[in-house]
């Protein structure tokens, strides 16, 4: 079956459980809106990108989710940045999804070009470049394996308009992530690092646990293939 970019796009989101999207509509990502027409997800149109960010964390954090947000390139990418950041130093999973000029002007200061994948490397646990329609389906798949798994946090799929519009033979089955080198999750807390604060509340008078949300044993329910893990939390120095 001939499928566009945009609608395998959408077909991994439903694979991966995604019932509601954040965003905000731009040229370079009007495949994906266009797809959203006849899709089941259901689209949060925002008045802002950082509220489309904002919304994503608020929504993952609330229903143990992954969160997922849309945003147009250039300065709509860039608009996503904070929200991003944000879920990262909280250790929130979520999948952004950025609109990007065609693979073609990439590099050569094109209309509402930004390296949007160099400007949250920082920010994200792993982020891609779209260049081949054929890769999408597996990075879609690969991209929240890895913002759910370890110490949750964004992903970032950045999208070249040509790589949404392309059509190609797609069967709808999605592969599973491949393995990646270094990437290895710990699901264990560190016996020391337990022993240690077994030991501070053992000698404190009146002590006080600032605890995130990576604490609890089960997290909130989670009915969507993409939250079978609850994240691992890392501890931070007050």
């Amino acid at each position: 079956m001939m499928r566009s970019g945009a609608g395998i796009l959408l077909d991994g989101l439903l694979e991966q459980g995604v019932t509601t999207l954040f965003g905000y509509p731009g040229a370079a990502v009007l495949p994906v809106y266009d797809e959203l027409y006849d899709s089941e997800i259901r689209h949060v149109l925002v008045r802002h990108e950082q509220a489309a960010a904002h919304a994503a964390d608020g929504y993952a954090r609330a229903s143990g989710k992954t969160g997922v947000c849309l945003a147009t390139s250039g300065p709509g990418a860039c608009n996503l940045v904070t929200g991003i950041a944000t879920a990262y130093m909280d250790s929130v999973p979520m999948v952004a999804l950025t609109g990007q000029v065609p693979t073609t002007s990439l590099g050569n200061d094109a209309f509402q070009e930004a390296d949007i994948t160099g400007i949250t490397a920082p920010v994200t646990k792993q982020n891609y470049l779209v260049k081949r329609t054929q890769d999408l389906a597996g990075i879609v798949r690969e991209a929240f394996f890895i913002s759910r798994t370890g110490r949750c946090g964004p992903v970032l799929i950045d999208l070249p308009r040509d790589v949404l519009e392309a059509r190609i033979e797609h069967d709808g089955r999605h592969p599973e992530p491949a393995a990646r080198k270094g990437y290895h999750p710990s699901f264990r807390g560190h016996r020391m690092q337990i022993e240690k604060a077994v030991a501070a509340l053992a000698a404190a008078e009146r002590p006080v646990i600032y605890a995130g949300a990576g604490s609890w044993p089960r997290g909130p329910p989670r009915r969507s293939s993409h939250s079978r893990r609850p994240c691992s939390s890392r501890s931070r120095r007050p």
